[in-house]
């Protein structure tokens, strides 16, 4: 189980029944007592490992998506750039500390997008969601990055992805394709909300137009 998720009175867990398995996820059935049901409930669960998802902006205010083929939904979706976190042992993947989270979203901006963080530019972490709570305990870190700048070493995509394109848009680009169903995935609508509840992207494109964080800058 996740940290996020463990048993917090009067929920208690009574049983945990494994069903399945692989790399990637596995299945459990719960019995699990809570507030509106003490006697147990009976709940089918997927585990899935916590993943960061990453707003980079560049200078100007803009932000890059990337466009990913998604198996699932037979479709390449534009995306915020996310990955997996992989701890080095357990009790880091229990803990999903500031220095785990940020590495891993370093690592993808890289990997999915080919940037990295500039000079003078900053992480920002955003929170957490669950990704769909009625049937897994997955949840994304939203962690913004202003201000980034091209890898030297480009794109470095894992084996089993297939990008097909990286862009930038402006806030009212990603409005636009929010409102038209272009962008529809779970982690990118998400960021999205987060950013907006905080002010951003408007904030982000400010501090990036007025050179807040450009390296000649700081």
């Amino acid at each position: 189980m996740h940290f996020l998720t463990r048993d917090v009175p009067p929920w208690r867990t009574l049983e945990i029944i494994p069903r399945w398995r692989n790399a990637w996820v596995s299945a459990t059935t719960h019995r699990v007592a809570t507030p509106a049901r003490p006697d147990g409930v009976e709940w089918t669960v997927v585990h899935r490992k916590a993943a960061v998802v990453i707003a980079p902006f560049l200078a100007g205010g803009r932000v890059l998506l990337v466009r990913q083929e998604r198996i699932p939904v037979r479709a390449a979706l534009w995306e915020f750039p996310a990955g997996q976190i992989d701890p080095p042992n357990e009790a880091r993947a229990e803990a999903e500390d500031e220095d785990l989270l940020l590495a891993t979203a370093a690592r993808e901006l890289r990997e999915e997008a080919g940037h990295a963080l500039a000079p003078g530019g900053r992480w920002e972490r955003l929170g957490y969601f669950f990704t769909s709570a009625a049937f897994t305990d997955e949840h994304s870190h939203l962690v913004a990055a202003t201000l980034v700048e091209p890898h030297a070493g480009g794109h470095a995509p894992e084996a089993d992805e297939a990008i097909t394109e990286c862009r930038a848009f402006s806030p009212e680009e990603l409005r636009a394709m929010i409102a038209s169903g272009e962008i529809r995935d779970a982690n990118s609508l998400a960021m999205f909300a987060r950013l907006s509840a905080g002010g951003w992207p408007e904030k982000a494109f400010r501090e990036c137009a007025e050179g807040r964080n450009d390296p000649a800058n700081a």
